[in-house]
């Protein structure tokens, strides 16, 4: 039982530490330290969701993996979707209010599973198919049930659009093109890279 807490706890800490990275990247902390040609990119993805400065990358940062539209207007842009040391994908995107007027978040983003819905409005329902190895993955969660990904959100006015991330078990490491299907959304074919 022990092994299956920390296997937990360890995805907890993953999760946090990504959600610290991605909070460091929108504020602005990209730094400027040129040693790694990855960092940048990463940190131009990442900030590309607050949409304040336009940058040298700004062609590169403005296509997104997918862009899968759902009801009412919203649109989710993934950005990103990176294979993480620890056994891992990280999906970042951005969730969009295209339409004319505010949009309540549909609830069915959440998903069905109890666990995930007791916790709030989440992106719980979110899954990444494997058609290759014929397999499904769901977003993770932590020691408590918290599925690890942007929460606590209920409506997105016009206009406005949201960053967004949710962490995924790793598909094997041939499986670098995944479908990614959110509940109310069109499914899309994403890479992952890393």
């Amino acid at each position: 039982m022990s092994i299956r807490f920390t296997t937990k706890a360890h995805r907890g800490m993953v999760a946090l530490t990504v959600a610290a990275g991605l909070a460091l990247g929108l504020a602005g902390c990209g730094g400027g330290e040129g040693g790694d040609d990855k960092k940048p990119e990463t940190s131009s993805s990442a900030s590309q969701g607050n949409g304040s400065d336009p940058s040298a990358q700004e062609g590169q940062a403005d296509e997104p993996l997918a862009e899968l539209r759902g009801s009412n207007g919203l649109i989710l842009q993934v950005t990103s979707a990176q294979r993480d040391a620890g056994g891992f994908v990280t999906v970042n995107g951005t969730l969009k209010n295209d339409g004319a007027k505010s949009v309540v978040v549909p609830a069915a983003l959440s998903g069905n599973e109890t666990e995930i819905v007791r916790n709030g409005r989440s992106l719980g329902g979110a899954t990444l198919v494997d058609a290759k190895g014929k397999k499904r993955y769901y977003v993770l969660r932590d020691t408590d049930g918290r599925p690890l990904t942007t929460t606590g959100f209920s409506a997105i006015k016009s206009g406005e659009s949201l960053s967004v991330f949710m962490q995924f078990p790793a598909p094997p490491a041939d499986a670098s093109e995944v479908t990614f299907q959110l509940p109310t959304f069109a499914s899309g074919t994403i890479q992952i890279s890393g």
